[in-house]
């Protein structure tokens, strides 16, 4: 039997979902973000006892594929956004290929259920991830562009303007002045 839970975004997800299935001694098969596979079918009453065990983690136990393939596809963002240096594929194919569905359908989907498009999405990440690197990480715009696969430092720098409404140098400052002592208060 097939569980979808709503809000799985990590690896920590699936150890929390695996644990309450055990818990409730059911025999997971196997736990991807969305969704767990279960070797018997679950009763109602240890269906409630696994949405109330979750749901304090704030993950939700949903009855249909659909209801959870948004937050697929968002967790599927990030994961690509985070591991930009060794994506291979574009978006699109690497989507279609991890959900096994047409990525127009996923893209339909995803912009009637979120009221923006997955390329919208994964640009606010991406520029998420900028701003983390600007600040946090001593890399030139260069450097990030090409950790990031932009095609290059002007598209970088003309997307974080267009999005943030601010050059991406005024964040590298942020850095600087990011921590004051004590003694500067």
């Amino acid at each position: 039997m097939k569980l979808y839970i709503r809000n799985m975004a990590c690896e920590s997800c699936k150890v929390l979902v695996k644990e309450e299935l055990e818990k409730l001694k059911l025999h997971p098969l196997k736990v991807d973000l969305g969704e767990a596979e279960i070797k018997e079918k679950i009763p109602e009453k240890k269906q409630e006892q696994f949405a109330a065990a979750i749901k304090k983690a704030g993950l939700e136990l949903v009855r249909t594929k659909e209801g959870v393939l948004a937050d697929q596809i968002k967790a599927l963002v990030a994961e690509y956004v985070n591991n930009s240096e060794k994506n291979k594929v574009n978006l699109s194919t690497y989507l279609s290929r991890k959900l096994h569905y047409d990525y127009g359908y996923l893209s339909s989907y995803f912009s009637a259920m979120q009221a923006n498009t997955i390329e919208q999405y994964a640009i606010a990440l991406r520029i998420e991830k900028v701003k983390e690197m600007l600040v946090l990480e001593d890399l030139t715009l260069s450097q990030i562009a090409d950790k990031l696969n932009y095609s290059s430092v002007a598209h970088l720098s003309s997307q974080f303007r267009k999005v943030t409404g601010l050059p991406a140098s005024h964040f590298k400052k942020l850095r600087s002045v990011r921590r004051k002592t004590i003694q500067d208060l």
